[in-house]
């Protein structure tokens, strides 16, 4: 067999791998959650309505149990092809969703969540599993302790309204598994997959009127997951001076509404850690769209961002840095008009 046909026959298999992957997490997280719901009622897990939500009737929590139980059950089917780093992925994973889940019962502290997620970048670095750019090596960890914990309570603050905390976590990696597949990363194309499964999975259930949340559980598992793809996403084809852009703008949504939501409590004299109506998707509703609206349009700006990642992977150094400086202006823009609409 020539080497041509050997790296097809090799992505063919990775296709069909990730495939598998996806609808066992799909059907697990679907099948899973009626039997969640109940259990999350049983167990006291109910998110009360209050003046800073938005449902009117008790909503049960737990959902998260379903997304973790789909994706990693999923992953088991495959981990004996998958590297050694996939058992600190594993208890990296758990760790920060059984926090989660905690929390969603007792609401630790900031301090406690934040540490789990330093132990849990601590179970990696362990594993290897960490960025790697061409700069010392003390920065490289601490870069990648940053972006795990931003991006897991960047993913944690959008969930704020019905199906957009999983449906902009499903755009992003179903990108992510695009690009896993196309640089022949297993393990990164494995755990998208599983990713894009139990976020479909759920949404079945979650996408609006709710009929369960996810939690802390679901929203730090979700955004730390992402978190670690976007570190183990390579591109030999191109330079990291270049490709280092490309988990930022798969992950942009995120990343905005985290920034506004921060600038704005900031600029108000109002703690960034507290709950409020005064993210994007509020800001769209009071422009007049419906909820449902503002979490479609959302869903059409995550993908944009990751239309402009698959250009990003291609692009020389000169065209990857214009096209972050236009993002950059434009985002500014918008956080600028967006930040001057009243909140709640």
């Amino acid at each position: 067999m020539s080497l041509s046909g050997l790296i097809s026959w090799k992505a063919q298999a990775d296709v069909q791998a990730a495939l598998v992957i996806f609808v066992i997490a799909l059907a697990i997280t679907a099948v899973s959650i009626p039997w969640v719901r109940k259990a999350a009622v049983s167990l006291g897990f109910v998110d009360a309505p209050a003046r800073r939500k938005l449902h009117s009737t008790p909503i049960p929590l737990m959902g998260g149990v379903a997304i973790f139980a789909g994706a990693m059950i999923a992953i088991l089917f495959f981990a004996g092809q998958l590297a050694r780093s996939v058992t600190g992925v594993g208890l990296a994973l758990s760790l920060v969703a059984v926090v989660g889940l905690i929390d969603d019962r007792r609401a630790l502290p900031a301090w406690v969540k934040l540490g789990s997620q330093f132990l849990a970048f601590l179970i990696l670095a362990y594993f290897g599993v960490r960025v790697q750019l061409p700069i010392p090596e003390f920065l490289n960890y601490a870069l990648t302790f940053v972006w795990l914990a931003g991006i897991s309570n960047a993913i944690n603050f959008l969930d704020n309204m019905d199906g957009l905390s999983a449906g902009v976590s499903a755009v992003a990696a179903s990108f992510m598994l695009l690009l896993g597949l196309q640089n022949d990363q297993f393990l990164v194309s494995s755990l998208a997959a599983a990713i894009l499964g139990s976020c479909l999975g759920f949404l079945r259930y979650n996408f609006s009127p709710a009929q369960i949340f996810m939690g802390d559980a679901g929203s730090l598992f979700l955004g730390f997951s992402l978190a670690l793809l976007g570190i183990q996403l390579r591109f030999p084809a191109n330079v990291s001076f270049v490709t280092w852009m490309v988990p930022v703008f798969i992950l942009g949504l995120p990343i905005f509404d985290t920034t506004l939501v921060v600038v704005s409590r900031l600029r108000r004299g109002v703690s960034p850690n507290t709950a409020g109506k005064d993210h994007v998707s509020h800001r769209l509703v009071r422009l007049g769209y419906s909820q449902r609206e503002a979490v479609l349009v959302l869903y059409l700006v995550s993908g944009i961002f990751g239309m402009i990642a698959l250009f990003v992977t291609q692009a020389t150094i000169l065209e990857g840095y214009l096209m972050a400086g236009v993002a950059a202006v434009v985002a500014l823009f918008a956080l600028v008009r967006l930040e001057r609409i009243p909140t709640a």
